[in-house]
Parts: C-alpha cells; sequence; structure tokens
C-alpha cells in the first residue's frame, strides 16, 4: 500500500490530485511517456530502472531482489509478453484519476530499458488504449520508441511503423569497439548505421542516434570517429551526453577500484566543443544542450514538452509524472508494480507539490538549456548583467541565450540567474 517515503508524501490509493493541480487542466499540452522495464543485458555504467529476465525470475521465486523493491508479484513474472496489459490498465487508471477533462495527447514517447523488447504489436495495443481514452491532437502525435541497434529488424521496425511509430532513436554511443567494450554494449559499430537505413526504408518521420562521451580510454580521435560515424549514417537528429557515473552501477564500481579513471570535467568540455563542432559544421543545430537537429520538425517534440512546462503521466515502474505542479513516481519493481496495479491502487510510491518558488527554479533551469532562450522579461535585469559581462549568454530579440561557453556551464548561469 503506498506510505510515506523520504523525499515525498504519500499517493492516496485513488491517485486522486489536489485541486491546485487539476485547476487548469487542459490548459497545458499534454504527453504520456510509457517505461519499458526491460533489457536483455545490463550495461555498465546504467543506473536507469531495468531488469533483465534472470532478475525478473529471481524475484518472482522469492528472491531477495533489489533493496527496497517490494513483494514478488502473485501473478508470476513481469516480462515482455505480459507488459502491455499492465501498462494499458494504468492508462485506464490515469484516465479515471484525471476525470473528463480534455486531454489530447500531444506525444507519446516509450522509453527504458528496451522497448524493442516488446512486440510491434504489443506498443500498438498500448497506442490504441491511449488514444481510446485520451485521443490524438488533431489526429496527430509524435510517437517516439527508443531501440538498442541489436534489438530491431527490418521486418520489425516495419511492424512498428505500422502500429504507429514515427520515431525511432537509437542508442549508437560510440563507433568505437574498445569504447563500446568497456560501456558493456553488445552491438557491432557498423548497426546503428544500419539500423538508420532500416529506420527510412520502414518509413520513420525522423531517426535519432545518441552518443556517449567521456568513456574511460576514450581519445579525442575516437571520440571524432564517433560523431562522424553518426552523422555519415545521416538521422535527422543526434543527442550526445556526457558520461556521468552513477552512484551503485558496475561503472562506480570499476572506477572506485581504480581500473578505469573517472571522467575528467576539462575532457568532457573538450568533447562538447568536438560535437559542436562537427555536428555544426555537417548541418545540425543545436536546440538543446545535449541535442542537434537538421530542422526544427527534427526536434524531439516530446522532450519539448517535458522542457516547457507541459504536462505528462509517466506509465510503468518507476515512471515520473507531473501535473500541474505536482509531480509523482511510481514504485520501482515491476513485481510490487503489478501488485498495485492488479489491486486497482496507484503504483505511485511517493509525490510532491511544487511551491511557486520551485516552479521558476525549474523553469529558469529547464527553458535557458533550449537554443530559443528564455524570456528577459522574465528575469532580474541585475543578474543578467553578470552573466552577459561573463561571456555565458548574449541578449537577443528579448530573450537570453546561452554561448557555448554558456552551455558548458548552465548551472552556473542557473544559479545566477535565480
Amino acid at each position: 500500500m503506498p506510505g510515506a517515503v523520504s523525499g515525498g508524501e504519500p499517493v492516496p490509493e485513488d491517485g486522486g490530485l489536489p485541486a491546485s493541480a487539476m485547476a487548469a487542466l487542459g490548459a497545458r499540452p499534454f504527453a504520456i511517456y510509457v517505461h519499458v522495464p526491460f533489457c536483455t543485458t545490463r550495461c555498465g555504467y546504467c543506473d536507469f530502472n531495468t531488469y533483465t529476465a534472470g532478475e525478473l525470475a529471481t524475484r518472482a521465486e522469492g528472491g531477495a531482489g533489489p533493496a527496497g523493491a517490494g513483494p514478488a508479484v502473485n501473478g508470476g513474472v513481469v516480462s515482455a509478453a505480459n507488459y502491455a496489459d499492465l501498462a494499458i490498465a494504468e492508462i485506464g487508471f490515469a484516465r479515471q484519476v484525471l476525470g473528463a477533462a480534455d486531454l489530447p495527447v500531444r506525444t507519446v514517447f516509450f522509453g527504458g530499458g528496451t522497448p524493442t523488447l516488446l512486440a510491434p504489436s504489443a506498443i500498438g495495443d498500448v497506442l490504441r488504449a491511449i488514444g481510446t481514452r485520451f485521443g490524438f491532437g488533431n489526429g496527430l502525435v509524435e510517437v517516439t520508441t527508443e531501440a538498442n541497434p541489436e534489438s530491431v529488424t527490418p521486418e520489425s521496425l516495419r511492424e512498428l511503423r505500422a502500429q504507429g511509430v514515427s520515431r525511432v532513436s537509437f542508442g549508437m554511443q560510440s563507433a568505437v569497439p574498445a569504447v563500446l567494450r568497456t560501456l558493456d554494449r553488445v552491438h557491432q559499430p557498423g548497426r546503428p548505421a544500419q539500423c538508420v537505413r532500416w529506420a527510412y526504408d520502414a518509413g520513420f518521420e525522423h531517426v535519432s542516434l545518441d552518443l556517449i562521451y567521456g568513456t574511460p580510454g576514450e581519445t579525442d580521435a575516437d571520440w571524432k570517429c564517433s560523431v562522424n560515424a553518426a552523422i555519415d549514417a545521416e538521422p535527422d537528429h543526434i543527442s550526445a551526453y556526457a558520461l556521468t557515473v552513477e552512484p551503485g552501477t558496475r561503472l562506480a564500481a570499476r572506477v572506485r577500484r581504480g581500473e578505469v579513471p573517472a571522467p575528467d570535467d576539462d575532457v568532457l568540455a573538450a568533447r562538447y566543443a568536438i560535437a559542436d563542432d562537427l555536428l555544426s559544421g555537417a548541418g545540425y543545430r543545436w536546440y538543446e544542450i545535449s541535442n542537434w537537429a537538421r530542422d526544427d520538425a527534427a526536434r524531439c517534440a516530446h522532450n519539448m514538452l517535458y522542457w516547457t512546462g507541459a504536462d505528462w503521466w509517466g506509465v510503468g515502474p518507476g515512471a515520473h509524472s507531473h501535473v500541474g505542479g505536482t509531480r509523482w513516481w511510481n514504485v520501482r519493481h515491476p513485481a510490487a508494480y503489478a501488485e498495485r496495479i492488479r489491486a486497482g491502487i496507484s503504483p505511485g510510491q511517493a509525490r510532491e507539490i511544487l511551491t511557486e518558488g520551485d516552479k521558476r527554479l525549474e523553469d529558469i533551469m529547464l527553458r535557458t538549456r533550449l537554443a530559443d532562450g528564455y524570456p528577459v522579461d522574465l528575469l532580474d535585469n541585475s543578474k543578467i548583467v553578470g552573466v552577459l559581462a561573463d561571456g555565458l549568454a548574449r541578449r537577443e530579440q528579448g530573450r537570453l541565450m546561452l554561448t557555448r561557453r554558456g552551455r558548458l556551464l548552465a548551472d552556473t548561469v542557473v544559479r545566477a540567474l535565480t
């Protein structure tokens, strides 16, 4: 049963939201995120809420499982084969909580984990449930799925497109075998480019490749090779993220033991500059600190809603949601999640109601990361002066826009502005 946890207040069993959250429901864009918590193998750097089949089987058989995971589910192992029914049940629960408000869904994002471990028909079933319960804005919606390169084929991509998925984001990470091994990635270096071709052949409107820089042992030459390989694959969107060593991961343990060095901040900054130069030179334009697109249509519309204060419901174990200044997160383990869904109660573990100060801080923090910048008239002019003088931003058409140096020091900019 939902109870008080550190960092938040209890979520009511019926999932009911405070009046402050419901007051302007429908006035903001609405999106749905579907977390798919399955992976074939676990990458050493990853701290996302994911589980291998072996981990889930051990949990269902009464094994100890991860700390705080909750009880094993009586209905058997939660798996890719039966997960869609649970997600569909939470979508129905969401509709019940949100009442009769007109909430056409602007975007849907299947993240993970590895969403493409679900059958395309299962993803289609979830999409149809969303359409039935909420509808889609003007009949048009961006539907994205993440995918590992080894988890798709030309046939599966064609089936995904036929089910209504319009955008796919492949986890490329690197084009260098040694770097992929350090990251515990199992695909071959040329596979992501092949997947891009398959996706376009299948009729996908937009295709993205995700890269990671700063892996221990990676050189500048390795990173240039990876960025150029991504460019040569010709997706219309590329993301590049600095490697972070998350507590509790195998990579963190290796760093702690001295087997590999921790990422160096100066190296990470240099790698970011390399990526920005190469991508800009190839016709990509940054629109968020870690994201570049060929044109406005290629931007990830779902993430843009996150960054600009929309409402969204997160479906699945560990998924986060936000409606009208109330934010909550679901229990993390699939067994505990399934137990609550099957009992007809909220899977929410805890929630927090943001203060006006919290909302303003988050608004500045997220929107300053965008190339479109932040409205100057919403900022304290005395605080803008220092940011401009330090070369961290420029003032243009009534907006404060980060320079490249400002992108590298975005946290410093946010602190200065707030």
